[in-house]
């Protein structure tokens, strides 16, 4: 009987041993060679790995974690990153077309000029990532991302994604008065009122009348005399601000 436990065990342990060979044969290869096609790659170590220009088309890299990795000009043409950590990651002038990206986490990463062609990006986690492309989401995604952006104090960040959004849709009062509150926190009282008289005109013009009146509210603030001896400042976060121009203004702004 205890002959018959071992021998199965060792069964198991050559039939399970190939694999494991096997990933851990691809990852060498990968970080000798950066060329990888068809690999199996799949919840591979490569933090921070030097992978500019290598060439992973078809390569299964689910779970894999790719955080602040290299992989600017990488082919990832058709890969599997289910579930992979690219959190910070240089993906510059990457090749995503065909990837499977469901629950990939782009968190932090630089997506200048990738190609991410028929991936499907609302799957992913693209949260704070630099540079996405205009391509790559919806107007409306861009204004959620600055939302949220602006809540994490990052008010820049939140301007880029509303710069986006309103690239795209140019009467996007929403996206309007997002970078209106970004600008005010940046001390851009200017900036503020320009956005806002905007996104009160556009509101106007759809027959918003919550819009309008948060608008007007927000206009009314910017407009007000400041003392003499004051200095201009921001009233604290996204939401503290809407929070002063009413509770219909922070329920019209959460981010969809």
């Amino acid at each position: 009987m205890k002959l018959f436990i071992a021998a199965t065990v060792l069964t198991t342990i050559n039939f399970a041993h190939p694999a494991l060979s096997e990933s851990i044969a691809h990852t060498r290869q990968l970080l000798a060679t950066k060329q990888c096609q068809s690999c199996d790659l799949s919840g591979a170590g490569l933090v921070m790995a030097n992978l500019s220009g290598a060439n992973l088309t078809g390569a299964n890299l689910s779970g894999a974690n790719l955080s602040r990795a290299n992989l600017s000009g990488a082919d990832l043409t058709g890969a599997n990153l289910v579930g992979a950590s690219l959190f910070g990651a240089n993906l510059t002038g990457a090749k995503l077309g065909g990837a499977q990206i469901a629950g990939a986490d782009f968190r932090d990463a630089y997506l200048y000029n990738v190609s991410f062609g028929d991936a499907d990006v609302n799957v992913a986690h693209l949260q704070g990532a630099i540079g996405i492309p205009i391509a790559a989401g919806k107007a409306e995604d861009f204004y959620r991302w600055g939302m949220l952006q602006g809540q994490k104090g990052d008010s820049q960040g939140a301007i880029d994604y509303f710069n986006q959004a309103l690239t795209i849709d140019p009467e996007f009062a929403l996206a309007y008065m997002g970078r209106g509150v970004a600008r005010y926190q940046l001390l851009d009282r200017k900036g503020a009122r320009d956005d806002a008289r905007v996104a009160d005109e556009l509101f106007l013009a759809q027959g918003n009348v919550p819009g309008t009146q948060t608008a007007q509210a927000f206009i009314k603030e910017l407009e007000a005399p400041l003392p003499s001896d004051a200095k201009p400042k921001s009233k604290g976060n996204f939401m503290n601000i809407l929070g002063l121009l009413g509770s219909a203004a922070v329920k019209m702004f959460l981010p969809f």
